[in-house]
């Protein structure tokens, strides 16, 4: 970056967005196995949001990859580079006074952990998406599994590219175990419980 490069802080602060919008902003970050159901559920959680009245948007990784991570590939460097640019693009929504939430593989522990330094604490929720690999395979709508077994796709998370699972996230879910609904509605306690988002979306 050029050293004449310099933030320009905004005169609409953080908190005076906020609260405008009656609730607090941050991000919450689904992980997971490819075909654990990190979109649904994000789009599920987003869809209860709306109807409590918060402003809150997607960020899913294959519609990033049509844009903004267009020349991404999926070598290790790229994964890491199509994380640090979510991770960035997450800050700029929260900063915004919204809540963003981001459905992406992030295989790396390291990439996840380096993403929640760029917020403030209790700003950045690490949803830990876990569903069984062989669950996974047999949701596969794609057919990604079975060209990674064929060999078709390489580097492909969970054949022949590890998954770090998180060691401490705010919430895990078992997909394999409970509805969309169910889940989602767990997601939604969680804001409740610790004073992000209140049924009548008062910031305390």
């Amino acid at each position: 970056m050029s050293e004449h490069i310099v933030w320009h802080p905004s005169s609409i602060t953080k908190t005076d967005r906020q609260k405008l919008n009656r609730h607090k902003s941050f991000v919450l970050w689904f992980t997971g196995l490819s075909g654990s159901g990190k979109s649904t559920l994000a789009n599920e959680v987003d869809r209860q949001l709306y109807s409590m009245g918060v402003r809150s948007y997607v960020l899913d990784g294959d519609n990033i990859r049509h844009g903004l991570n267009k020349g991404l590939g999926f070598s290790k460097e790229d994964r890491v580079e199509n994380i640090r640019r979510i991770g960035e693009v997450s800050r700029l929504f929260v900063d915004s006074g919204m809540v963003v939430l981001t459905a992406f593989i992030s295989p790396f522990r390291e990439d996840r952990n380096r993403v929640r330094e760029l917020f403030e604490p209790g700003e950045f929720i690490e949803v830990f998406v876990d569903c069984p690999l062989e669950v996974c395979e047999m949701r596969d709508v794609k057919g990604l599994y079975k060209k990674a077994r064929r060999g078709e796709i390489r580097e492909f998370t969970g054949v022949d590219s590890p998954y770090e699972a998180p060691n401490a996230p705010e919430l895990l879910i078992d997909t394999s175990e409970s509805s969309v609904g169910d889940s989602a509605r767990r997601v939604i306690r969680y804001l409740q419980n610790n004073g992000l988002i209140g049924m009548n979306n008062d910031i305390s």
